[in-house]
């Protein structure tokens, strides 16, 4: 089956010769490839061709007219808590009266909050409120997106939450990472035996995650309130002896060394980054590491966002997620992350979507099929309402500019 997709306006993210395997970084940032005029070829689930109308092939089975329409690469959103039970708008009202975050998590809000409700929550339930949830990012332009645990906090939990990301692999066609993030906080009931939890992640969740392959990553919060830099390192070198690649939240809180334990331990990505300074910053320039942020926090919580501006002039790559979560981010829409990005932290709209394509495709090491336009990659990409330019995307950020969605090839539905 061919599906031709002609009259395009611009193809955003396209790369004509040999696709790239490496993030986009510094001034490269601000260059977007793009064709304009053009079509489209998919066969199955992969894109075959492109290129300008003027040599447009006539041996589509389906031909899709997308005259005044851009075509992007669907989003890759490499860091998200979309599978978690209820929701905790009752926090939102307390913080419109002036509680904190670290004084709502002190209460037993927060994190707490929300593993107490995920772990009276049976897992078809919870698969039940997952699925609308994946299924609305995914027709918002979503096509790769990392999931994290975390919510459960007990073995029971944890492994139910990855259970049913795994499950939800099994019925989306969207490509998902599990990242499994037990270390998420410090239950109640160890508050005063943190190495106990710590013991009980290591030498019981750990080896059954590895045995049922529930997980890709290993993910802790690395920050003020949380795990320290020596817990974390301990967590982060069992995870690797199962077969976990290091992921983790640092540094949104306080300058808490999760960025320095993070590239110690080689991790994909350490994300959040609302507060660091010029030595996390050389710290990161030295290594592999993706620096991800996450402006929808910042913007939910009233804190200070992540210094990109900063950490792209030092030539660095940064890569944008929703951080779609219950308490602090409940939301999962791509495009007012790449408003915020614009507004609140200077990136040029080019910037912001190499950060949520290219970049987030890297921060999940999916690059070799999603993240740009390329033939042989994934048919992973959505056509627009018509645009006047490219950052009318960023600036309507109250309105859906996103036409069709297709995954592996197929128009989606709502």
């Amino acid at each position: 089956m061919r599906i031709l997709i002609k009259d395009i306006h611009t193809i955003i993210q396209v790369e004509e010769g040999t696709p790239r395997t490496t993030a986009v970084k510094g001034s490269d940032m601000k260059y977007l490839p793009r064709l304009e005029k053009a079509w489209l070829m998919v066969k199955d689930d992969i894109i075959e061709d492109f290129g300008p109308m003027a040599n447009c092939p006539d041996n589509g089975n389906i031909v899709i007219s997308a005259e005044g329409k851009w075509l992007f690469p669907s989003w890759c959103d490499s860091h998200t808590h979309l599978v978690y039970a209820g929701s905790r708008e009752g926090e939102f009202v307390l913080r419109t009266q002036g509680a904190t975050y670290e004084e709502i998590a002190a209460q037993g809000g927060g994190i707490l909050n929300s593993a107490q409700r995920l772990n009276e929550t049976i897992e078809e339930d919870l698969l039940k409120q997952s699925l609308p949830r994946l299924k609305e990012i995914m027709m918002l332009g979503t096509g790769a997106v990392e999931i994290k645990s975390g919510y459960g906090l007990t073995l029971e939990g944890e492994l139910k939450m990855l259970r049913v990301i795994k499950k939800l692999k099994r019925l989306s066609p969207m490509h998902i990472k599990a990242t499994f993030l037990g270390a998420h906080a410090i239950p109640l009931e160890y508050k005063e035996n943190r190495q106990g939890y710590i013991d009980l992640i290591i030498k019981k969740m750990l080896p059954i995650i590895a045995e049922e392959k529930l997980a890709e990553y290993i993910d802790v919060f690395c920050d003020k309130g949380f795990f320290t830099v020596e817990e974390t390192d301990e967590l982060l070198q069992a995870g690797a002896k199962h077969g976990l690649k290091p992921k983790i939240h640092a540094n949104e809180l306080a300058v808490s060394g999760g960025v320095q334990v993070g590239v110690k331990n080689k991790a994909v990505s350490v994300d959040h980054l609302e507060r660091i300074g010029i030595e996390e910053i050389m710290e990161l320039l030295h290594s592999k590491t993706m620096p991800t942020v996450l402006p929808g926090t910042s913007f939910f919580l009233g804190i200070d966002y992540a210094p990109v501006r900063q950490m792209i002039n030092a030539g660095l790559p940064v890569c944008l997620a929703s951080d779609y979560n219950p308490g602090s981010t409940p939301s999962g829409r791509m495009a007012f992350v790449l408003t915020l990005a614009c507004l609140k932290m200077g990136m040029l709209p080019e910037e912001a979507i190499n950060a949520v394509t290219i970049n987030g495709a890297v921060a999940m090491e999916c690059l070799n099929n999603y993240g740009t336009i390329a033939r042989g990659k994934k048919a992973n990409f959505f056509l627009t309402k018509p645009l006047s330019s490219l950052a009318l995307l960023p600036y309507s950020y109250g309105s859906n500019m996103i036409d069709t969605v297709f995954v592996n090839g197929q128009a989606q539905n709502e």
